[in-house]
């Protein structure tokens, strides 16, 4: 029996995708994994802190009954409270447990946002490059992913952004630090943002500005990422501990709405509801009580940044151009050549493999993930050199 139209058309435009994984997987095999040098994947490489490890372990020896069991869609309210204390804080704006649904990680989040929001044919804008999976989350409820080019060095081009509302707009998408390129819109630029949008609320059009924030706690250099929730009304902050504790396969996260957001209410239900009928139900019980203990706790981003520059000045040496990452653990280089997947497959011939910067919306570069052990950058090294030789 067939699948769906629909899946089978996105299968065949992420093709390039499974052949870069299959690829990866074959040579493997032939070579050994520790001969073929994986920058493809953002799995963080990180182990969790030593205290999560004890906060699970003190949560299962209290032998508290129904520590399994159901519990509201929106989470438990003491776990709600432990994190509305804490972004309070980060976002410069009060917020109570009721502003507050824990999620299956940020992309529960962002769709279960999406499946709220969204009305067929509505528009979420997004900076290029973007997760390659944003459009995906967007079509799952009926509504359009418009991409909008950042500038050279992948800052947000806000004239740009501001030409491309329309009637149909319903949100703005942005992620800081960025996946793919590391970089950090500064509180400059979110505040001209926030000012446009607020004209439009002004005049009858609340655009919601959804930021999806699971890289906040890896920045480098000092930067500072800017308090969203602080800056616009009409806005909603979502995040995963994926990377804060380095537990990515847990699925934990969360979203949180401004207080003051239009029709508050009704898309606090809109949000609950859902987060049950889209099948999650609620978060993981065991997962909700750790992070509800463990706020402010995350891994040393400068175990990542050591890695960023050993990344950075063995490509600088070999000759590459990139724009250097404040945040996240993703290089994004641009290609020798326009063709970025066949740049990727020259680099596949060298047992590297990376991601082609067109499934980010930005052909012309490539991706390469750093969350790997510093052995593997160093290997990979002349690989990278002996390519952008080629062309």
């Amino acid at each position: 029996m067939p699948i769906s139209n629909k899946l089978k058309a996105s299968l065949t435009r992420t093709s390039w995708i499974r052949k870069m994984f299959e690829e990866g997987a074959r040579l493997k095999k032939i070579h050994g994994p520790e001969n073929v040098f994986d920058f493809s994947i953002g799995n963080p490489n990180l182990e969790p802190p030593n205290s999560f490890h004890h906060t699970l372990k003190n949560i299962l020896d209290t032998n508290q009954a129904g520590l399994h069991a159901y519990m509201p869609n929106v989470g438990y309210a003491e776990v709600r409270q432990s994190v509305a204390a804490y972004i309070s804080k980060e976002q410069g704006v009060h917020l109570t447990a009721d502003d507050l649904i824990m999620t299956c990680g940020a992309a529960g989040a962002l769709n279960v946002i999406f499946k709220a929001i969204l009305n067929p044919g509505e528009q979420v804008i997004c900076p290029s490059p973007y997760f390659v999976e944003y459009g995906f989350y967007v079509d799952n409820h009926g509504g359009t992913l418009k991409p909008i080019p950042t500038t050279s060095d992948f800052y947000l081009d806000i004239d740009a952004i501001e030409k491309a509302i329309e009637p149909e707009t319903k949100a703005i998408l942005i992620n800081s630090p960025n996946n793919p390129s590391g970089q950090v819109y500064p509180q400059e630029l979110i505040a001209s943002l926030a000012q446009c949008l607020n004209y439009h609320a002004n005049n009858g059009q609340p655009i919601y500005l959804i930021s999806d924030e699971p890289y906040r706690k890896i920045a480098f250099d000092n930067t500072e990422i800017p308090a969203i929730l602080s800056n616009y009304d009409h806005s909603i902050v979502c995040t995963s501990y994926s990377k804060d504790l380095s537990i990515p396969g847990e699925r934990i996260g969360h979203l949180a709405v401004h207080p003051k957001a239009q029709d508050r209410s009704d898309l606090m239900q809109a949000l609950s509801m859902a987060n049950r009928i889209l099948g999650f139900v609620n978060a993981p019980a065991m997962m909700q009580r750790a992070v509800g203990l463990m706020q402010g706790e995350h891994i040393d981003s400068g175990i990542y940044q050591k890695k960023r520059d050993l990344l950075c000045d063995g490509l600088k040496h070999a000759g590459y151009e990139f724009t250097v990452p404040k945040g996240a653990f993703y290089l994004f280089p641009k290609s020798a050549v326009p063709d970025d997947v066949a740049f990727v497959n020259a680099l596949q011939a060298e047992n590297i493999l990376a991601v082609p910067g067109s499934g980010f919306g930005c052909p012309g570069h490539f991706r390469l993930s750093f969350c790997i052990p510093d052995d593997t950058i160093v290997r990979a090294l002349p690989g990278f050199e002996k390519v952008i030789k080629q062309f």
